[in-house]
Parts: C-alpha cells; sequence; structure tokens
C-alpha cells in the first residue's frame, strides 16, 4: 500500500495530513519540534500562568479552507467573533473612535452612511479600491491605488499591513487585489473577525492529531529531515538521524517546511528569500468590560489590541524596526498604547513579548514571482507551506489552501 509522507507539522502539513486521511490514505508526518503547529502554536507560560498563543491569528468568516479543515477535523465551533462584520478603531493621536460596519451582502451600500464608514472619507474613496482587482504581477500596491487621505491612513493600510506583513504602498498589488477580492468585495458575511478559542492549539492542531490518530495516521515528532534523496525523477529516500526511510515508487512525499529549510533540502527549488518580523505583546490582565474583541490602533507602535477574559494581547506586523528592541523596553511600549487605547493604568502589568523574526516572506512583488507551484521536478515530491504559490498572502487560510492543494495532487497521484 502507497504511502504519503509529510515532512513539517505545522498548519500546511496537518492540513495535507487532515485531507488525505479523510480520504483513506496511508499517512505518515515527520515534525522537526517537538510539537505541532509551527508559527500558530499554543504552550503554558510560566511568567503569566496561563497558556497563550505565541501570536494573535486572526482569520475570517469567508475562508473557505478554514471552514474545511475545522469541518473535518471535528472543531467547527473552535472560532469566537462577533455576528456581524464589525471593526473597531482608535486614533491615539486625535482621540477619535469609530466602528466600521459594513452590511452583510456584496452590494456595499454601507459606503454611501457616514455613521458606517471611516470617519472623512467619501463613498468615491472606496470605489478606488476596485483598481487593485485588475493589477498585474509587477505592481505595487502604490501603483495602483492612492496611498494617502482618510481612507488609507485608517483603514486600508493596517488591513493590508496586517494581511500582508509587509510596508503596504511597495507590496504586491495582486495580493493586496485577492485579499480584497475574497474579503471587502464579498460583503461582511465574508469578513466578521474570527479568533481561535480558547487557543490556537485548542482550535487547529489538537483536533487535527486527534484526527490523525483515529484514522490510523502516524505522527513523529523531534524528528528532523536531513537529507532527501532524489534521482533525476523521483524522492527515493527520506534520512532522518537515526533512519532512512525508503521510498517506493508509488509513495509520495509532501514538502511543508519553511522556504529556507525546503532550499537547503531542495536547492533548485525557488523560494522567497526575504521576509519580515511579527512582534506580539501579551498582558496578564482582564480586558475591561465592552472592550472589543478586536481594537484597531492608528498613531501608535500596537496596531491591533485583542481582548480576552484573562488577558490582552498586541500584534504589530512588519515589525523589523522593533524586533530587536530590549524586550521589557518592548513590553511597556504596547503597554502605554493599550493602557491609553482602554483607559486603563499606566501599570505595567506581568507580560510577555513574542518574536517572529521571520514570520511571513516578503510579499513585494519580486519576491511573489518567487513563489514554487505545488509540484515539483519530481514526480513524486510536492510543496506545501503558507509562502507557496497560493495566490494569497502568508496566512492560515494560506496555509490550508496549500496543504489541500497538496492532498489533492498526492490522491491524484495515487489513484492515477
Amino acid at each position: 500500500m502507497s504511502t504519503v509522507y509529510i515532512v513539517g507539522g505545522g498548519l500546511a502539513g496537518l492540513s495535507a495530513a487532515v485531507s488525505l486521511a479523510e480520504r483513506g490514505a496511508r499517512v505518515v508526518l515527520y515534525e522537526a519540534a517537538g510539537q505541532a503547529g509551527g508559527r500558530c502554536r499554543s504552550y503554558f507560560d510560566a511568567t503569566l500562568d496561563c497558556v497563550i498563543d505565541n501570536g494573535n491569528h486572526l482569520v475570517l468568516s469567508g475562508n473557505r479552507a478554514v471552514r474545511d479543515y475545522l469541518r473535518i477535523i471535528g472543531a467547527h465551533d473552535a472560532l469566537a467573533g462577533p455576528q456581524r462584520a464589525e471593526f473597531a478603531f482608535i486614533d491615539l493621536e486625535t482621540g477619535d473612535r469609530w466602528t466600521l460596519s459594513p452590511n452583510e451582502g456584496p452590494l456595499p451600500w454601507w459606503i454611501f452612511s457616514g455613521g458606517r464608514r471611516v470617519p472623512g472619507t467619501k463613498a468615491q474613496d472606496y470605489t478606488r479600491l476596485a483598481a487593485l482587482l485588475t493589477a498585474n504581477s509587477a505592481q505595487r500596491i502604490e501603483d495602483v491605488i492612492p496611498c494617502k487621505g482618510a481612507l488609507w491612513d485608517r483603514l486600508m493600510r493596517p488591513f493590508l499591513l496586517a494581511a500582508l506583513n509587509t510596508t503596504p504602498e511597495g507590496a504586491s498589488a495582486t495580493l493586496a487585489g485577492a485579499v480584497v477580492r475574497e474579503t471587502l468585495a464579498k460583503g461582511g458575511r465574508a469578513y466578521r473577525p474570527r479568533i481561535a478559542h480558547p487557543t490556537l492549539a485548542a482550535a487547529f492542531v489538537d483536533p487535527a492529531l486527534a484526527f490523525l490518530a483515529a484514522k490510523d495516521g502516524k505522527v513523529h515528532f523531534s524528528q528532523r529531515l536531513r537529507r532527501i534523496v532524489l534521482d533525476a525523477n523521483h524522492a527515493v529516500a527520506l534520512e532522518f538521524p537515526d533512519s532512512t526511510v525508503p521510498l517506493s515508487a508509488d509513495d509520495t512525499v509532501v514538502l511543508a517546511t519553511p522556504p529556507w529549510v525546503t532550499r537547503e533540502l531542495v536547492p533548485k527549488i525557488s523560494a522567497p528569500d526575504k521576509f519580515h518580523a511579527i512582534v506580539n505583546g501579551h498582558f496578564k490582565i482582564a480586558a475591561p468590560a465592552g472592550a472589543p474583541l478586536m481594537l484597531g490602533v492608528i498613531g501608535g507602535t500596537a496596531e491591533w489590541i485583542f481582548a480576552f477574559p484573562d488577558r490582552m494581547s498586541v500584534t504589530v506586523s512588519a515589525a523589523d524596526a522593533i524586533v530587536d528592541q530590549d524586550r521589557e523596553a518592548l513590553a511597556a511600549l504596547l503597554w502605554r498604547d493599550v493602557a491609553k487605547a482602554h483607559n486603563l493604568s499606566a501599570t505595567l502589568p506581568p507580560w510577555q513579548i513574542v518574536k517572529e523574526k521571520r514570520a511571513t516572506f516578503s510579499a513585494t512583488p519580486e519576491q511573489v514571482a518567487m513563489r514554487p507551484k505545488t509540484a515539483t521536478a519530481w514526480r513524486n515530491l510536492l510543496l506545501a507551506g503558507d509562502w507557496v504559490d497560493t495566490g494569497l498572502p502568508a496566512t492560515i487560510e494560506g496555509a490550508l489552501r496549500s496543504g489541500q492543494k497538496a492532498a489533492q495532487l498526492a490522491w491524484l497521484r495515487r489513484n492515477v
């Protein structure tokens, strides 16, 4: 019986594994770390005395790959969020607060209502965003839409910065267009914000591992792949520190490792080679009554503040300028914004700073052009990961889609 070997237990690898296991394929997964989840992980933090996520990973109600993945693993109720798409913002420099309140359907009549759109904007400002939908692969966002004014400063820049993890002005217009096409263009029902509840692991990782175990899938932790033995057309063996796994002509390998690891294992594969950081701050303090689940921050270091019953968390995207700062200085800097935004004491509560220096690839046209396809020059070697050419930025949705695509190709190969 043929086997699909999946190398990498992040969300892309888990997505491939559960998609194949659901179909009845024999699946063996190898993960270099001692736990699954990759960059979407949860852990017990002794400083805060609670389980936290490494970062605040937002998904949206219209993310179809997220929906399908959670359905398969039996975690369809693992996301929390409002019944309607509403996004609260504060401008720390002016003190202005507002809530973006789009209507549910695709016809955006809400942009004609001054109370529902961004203060200082007009309806025609929003219609200009349609130019992103027809952008070409060489264009940057600044080549296609105005990168100034109230709509840009108070909505599109923070929105695209979070989605692309790249300074938006110079980022890929086609990736921005993909984000707009799957969110704003579909209406509010497609972009209700959703947060993993109670943790990322509880929503995306633990149920997947339980599902694989129930399907007789094998998962091996602390197994770092050292080498893939390749001939002209096939992967013929996987070499781990303590064992070598021979591959038959009918076996398939899904390589779901980060791009820099993939390039070490298979140097001929093209992959992005520039990355940007994300910094997250976690504070052990209960969110104040009435605090929105997610608050967008304009004019501060913090960009998004997330309110949980036992803690408050901050995310800063494209954080290269601050990622190397002293951790305590970062905590004080971020807490200053949280305290001001939520009218809290300036006294710093217990905190934790989590840095991901290579969180995502740089979403510029040049780096996007380096993303590889799922299939490779070797017939039984496939790629998965949010950095593979999914047509989306490096997001949870993109990672899950990449795994599902790899699973589809592996299943077709198995049955040809």
